[in-house]
């Protein structure tokens, strides 16, 4: 509700450390020395900050809380780095005046520099970025109301206007000494500390704004952490939902994958990868690439591939499916400059032949067993199975990556797989990583001499890949920064 201004009087305040504190026994002709004065020196000039621009000297009183450049305060309501001190705002309005406010001092000895507000109406107008805490008398009126006359529940309504007026500052609550509860309360509520009114003095108050401030910071810098890591779980989660659960019941082909991504501390990258069986038992497979490695390229990815799964399941294939795919990448993607490579295979029932389209995307890697069964005679007599034959699919009929050229065709070719294979699907981050301190990339050649060595090793499945992309990464001498995705298809006659 509306704040009422109460009326206009003079309210002892503090700045730069000198205490100009009014009380009965000290008069209008009176002055207090500043600490450290001798007996009849005059004190240095002072600012007191009432809410109106009067003070005892002409121009100057307003110079503090309107940003003007004086006594360490510039315009933008900021201090010089390691040259401001503190700044208390005094949120009370006893009209006994009662409340003194003693000379304080921070950690390194300097004054600390204090305001005063009469109610809720000042106390926001003189709320600038150098206040860095505020002490709030727990008595103060509101609507005409004192807190012994209102309800349990609203007794902290004058406390809780101030947490949602500063929610960045340090605040200590002023309460009687037969009221520690009410103070107690406070604390629970969200004020740093509280203190007695009867109890204050300068040691006890400047080291209570110290601690209530650095106590703010803590706990500002406590806040934000935990929310930077629910936030990260939360991304953990929902990238974990994104990635693919292959949908191949009722087949009796074996799958594995890998995927790293490129992103630090990310769980999703620009690669995508999904395979499905549809009803006349034939398996479809499919890895993709969108161009980039951030945020938007993922999201990119997920769509195109929930769109291939859709159209996968209704029964697209080939050019169809990959012209509409296109579609979907024309509109969803932020510029013209995004492309995604794609590469498809549909298997059929059988096991034995499959359909393989390519866009833009290096061709698919299959193992076989040796055709000769005969043993490799080693020098000590003994006989070993031939290693299993490692090669790429044909890739000369494949077409452009998706997003580049309008009304492309992707011709879809046919291949034959033989009874027992390996087939295994990939994006470029797992042949574009170096070989050495030099400029030399690993390559498709390079990729298939690797996997021909670990097939000899008897390395199968998710041990096959989980070393193959370890391989990768070694090789590069240390993290890869392109994202990468493998997938493996067995079939075991």
């Amino acid at each position: 509700m509306p704040v009422p201004v109460p009326r206009q009087r003079a309210i002892p305040a503090v700045e730069g450390g000198q205490a100009r504190a009014a009380s009965s026994t000290v008069g209008p002709a009176q002055a207090v020395p500043a600490p450290g004065a001798l007996p009849g020196q005059a004190p240095p000039s002072t600012s007191r900050e009432t809410g109106g621009d009067n003070c005892d000297d002409p121009g100057h009183g307003s110079d503090a809380h309107h940003g003007d450049a004086h006594d360490g305060v510039f315009h933008n309501g900021s201090a010089p780095t390691g040259t401001a001190p503190l700044t208390l705002l005094v949120i009370e309005d006893d009209p006994a005046g009662s409340l003194n406010v003693p000379t304080l001092l921070d950690s390194a000895g300097k004054p600390i520099r204090v305001r005063t507000a009469r109610n809720l109406t000042e106390a926001e107008r003189l709320l600038t970025d150098d206040v860095q805490c505020i002490l709030l008398d727990l008595a103060l009126t509101t609507g005409g109301r004192t807190a012994a006359d209102v309800g349990p529940e609203d007794e902290l309504a004058t406390l809780k206007h101030v947490l949602r007026l500063a929610p960045r500052h340090a605040v200590l609550a002023l309460t009687a000494s037969e009221d520690a509860e009410h103070g107690a309360e406070a604390v629970r509520v969200g004020a740093q500390d509280y203190l007695f009114r009867d109890e204050l003095d300068s040691r006890l108050l400047s080291r209570a704004i110290r601690y209530a401030v650095e106590r703010k910071r803590s706990d500002t810098a406590e806040r934000r952490l935990t929310e930077s890591k629910l936030r990260a779980q939360e991304n953990a989660r929902l990238e974990r939902g994104l990635l693919p659960t292959p949908l191949l019941e009722g087949s009796s082909l074996r799958f594995a994958a890998r995927y790293r991504p490129g992103r630090s501390r990310a769980l999703l990258g620009g690669d995508f990868y999904d395979t499905v069986r549809t009803p006349d038992g034939t398996v479809h497979a499919m890895i993709g690439d969108v161009c980039g490695h951030g945020p938007d390229e993922a999201a990119l990815g997920v769509e195109l591939r929930i769109a291939w799964r859709a159209l996968t399941l209704a029964g697209l294939c080939g050019d169809e499916l990959l012209s509409t795919l296109q579609q979907v990448l024309e509109h969803e993607r932020d510029n013209d400059e995004i492309f995604a490579t794609l590469c498809t295979v549909d298997i059929a029932p059988d096991g034995r032949r499959a359909g393989l389209c390519l866009a833009g995307h290096p061709a698919p890697l299959i193992s076989r067993p040796a055709r000769s069964r005969a043993a490799v005679v080693g020098a000590d007599g003994t006989g070993e199975p031939a290693p299993p034959v490692a090669e790429l699919l044909p890739y000369e009929n494949g077409g452009p990556a998706l997003g580049l050229l309008p009304n492309a065709r992707w011709p879809r070719q046919q291949v034959e797989l033989g009874g027992e294979w390996s087939l295994m699907l990939y994006t470029d981050g797992l042949i574009e990583g170096r070989t050495g301190e030099g400029r030399e990339r690993l390559g498709q050649d390079g990729m298939v001499d690797m996997v021909r060595r670990q097939l000899a090793q008897g390395l199968r499945g998710e041990e096959l890949l989980r070393a193959a992309v370890n391989k990768v990464r070694d090789l590069n001498g240390g993290e890869l920064t392109d994202d990468v995705a493998v997938l493996l298809l067995d079939r075991v006659a």
